[in-house]
């Protein structure tokens, strides 16, 4: 690939599943590539193929679709360093650009109008190790923090780490339960409970479409 190409997975119009901008019309381009294999992933057919494609015509196809909203996903988006200049793009051309990352690869390169959606990785996902805990001085009140928990042990440790690095009120705070592992009941009695407030994040289209589809 040269420097004006990456590699995607699908060009897809859609909602918001999940972020502080749940249910809002967007367009989602994803990526191919990601460093890390959370135990609970649900995207592991972005991690191989895909189609190298400019980023004018990554430009142009989202350009055809209505939403002004569009979200760069994966994988890891951020695994491929033209994801920083495909936002910039996106920014000149009016859009409202979303990032939704792992937390893994640094995000200060990322244009300040980009709407980032980070996620921790808690020890269930068997990634904790990954986080790039300096990140955290790049966020944004307006960006989204993201624990995705698959246990009340996960849910506990996210309250703490939100402690240790104050983050209360510093960022939108979300916890998310791992599809399939948390039943979303239990989660809300933590949140009720917890001594930090999250928001709850449920990941809407699976609720609609159902797990593992692609192109919602």
């Amino acid at each position: 690939m040269n420097k004006d190409t990456l590699k995607v997975i699908e060009i897809y119009q859609s909602i918001q599943g999940e972020s502080s901008l749940t249910g809002v019309p967007c367009t989602f381009v994803r990526l191919a590539g990601c460093p890390l294999r959370c135990k609970w992933c649900d995207t592991v057919y972005s991690f191989e193929g895909g189609s190298i494609i400019t980023l004018a015509e990554i430009v142009a196809q989202v350009q055809a679709l209505s939403p002004r909203t569009v979200e760069l996903t994966g994988g890891e988006p951020l695994a491929q360093t033209q994801t920083n200049q495909l936002a910039e793009m996106f920014v000149a051309e009016g859009f409202k650009v979303m990032i939704e990352t792992s937390g893994s690869e640094p995000i200060e390169f990322l244009p300040k109008e980009t709407h980032i959606v980070m996620d921790v990785k808690c020890p269930g996902s068997g990634m904790s190790s990954k986080n790039k805990l300096g990140n955290l001085q790049h966020l944004k009140s307006t960006d989204d923090l993201k624990f995705v928990v698959a246990s009340k042990d996960d849910f506990d440790w996210s309250c703490k780490f939100v402690q240790e690095h104050h983050l209360e009120d510093k960022v939108n705070l979300l916890a998310s339960p791992a599809f399939g592992h948390v039943d979303p009941k239990d989660l809300v009695t933590w949140i009720l409970s917890a001594p930090v407030t999250f928001r709850l994040n449920l990941q809407i289209h699976k609720y609609i479409w159902g797990p593992r589809v692609k192109g919602v």
